[in-house]
């Protein structure tokens, strides 16, 4: 029997692609709050950057889950998978950085004391690597579902500790601090596992080459993303006082002089 040409057309009322995306919904999410026309591209796009730390969050829970479960290759398949999503995020700055400062100015004042530095869902990513602060709790407080839910990941161990966890059980020599240590404050480089990570470069297990690659993959494009979004502010609003009242492009610098998972770099001087 053959397949018949055209599309299915009349499905009765709603599309199921409709009931999957529910795409009607995010139409609707975006409300420019002046006139001028160029709000739109940066509220989309602001909006997709949510959607994306979401998504970012979902698939290192994942690798949490399958670190946890002793399954390695799972594990490095979802971050690789977490890596592409990184990369078109970055991808995402490029029209916001081509916006002059009178662009940017032209609807800068809609956005009040709103700032992306008061993203739950990115705070919850950097919490997932390892950056870790409670007083990132502060601006949270007036949400209490999403203060909570930070609260609780505060806590959590990241997906950097997860993975020392994997490796201890494996055999390396991972030290009880590093594994003991106040999940609530920001990793701390250890020697002790910076040499583990050369012991796994000098060897031939091609797993553990492959976690060690597939992690540096996301420090490296998230180190991007940041550096991209200072370029991005430089570019468009110079060393003016951010829009949440940070220090704006100063700020940025101080957060891209910091590297996740830091022994991964460092480890290479010794391989």
């Amino acid at each position: 029997m053959s397949c018949p040409v055209s599309p299915k057309l009349d499905f009765g009322g709603t599309t199921p692609y409709e009931d999957y995306v529910h795409a009607s919904v995010l139409h609707t999410l975006q409300q420019q709050w002046s006139k001028d026309p160029r709000e739109m591209s940066f509220l989309v796009i602001t909006q997709v950057m949510e959607l994306y730390f979401g998504l970012l969050c979902f698939e290192w829970r994942q690798a949490q889950t399958e670190l946890r479960a002793n399954d390695l290759r799972a594990a490095v398949r979802t971050l690789r998978r977490s890596d592409l999503h990184l990369q078109a995020l970055s991808a995402a700055w490029r029209p916001i950085a081509r916006m002059t400062p009178t662009e940017f100015n032209s609807f800068r004042d809609a956005l009040g004391e709103g700032s992306g530095f008061q993203s739950g869902m990115y705070r919850e990513m950097e919490f997932l690597l390892g950056e870790k602060s409670a007083s990132m709790l502060v601006p949270h407080r007036a949400v209490p579902a999403m203060h909570a839910q930070l609260e609780e990941s505060l806590a959590k161990p990241s997906l950097y500790d997860d993975v020392l966890a994997a490796l201890k059980r494996r055999g390396f020599d991972i030290p009880a601090a590093v594994i003991d240590r106040d999940l609530t404050k920001a990793y701390e480089p250890s020697a002790e596992v910076e040499q583990v990570w050369a012991q796994i470069y000098r060897g031939d297990d091609r797993d553990l080459l492959e976690l060690g690659e597939a992690l540096t993959d996301i420090a490296e494009e998230f180190a991007r993303w940041r550096y991209d979004h200072l370029l991005a502010t430089r570019r468009s609003m110079g060393a003016k006082v951010g829009t949440g009242g940070s220090a704006g492009v100063a700020w940025l610098e101080k957060r891209t002089q910091r590297a996740v998972f830091p022994e991964l770099w460092t480890a290479r001087s010794y391989v």
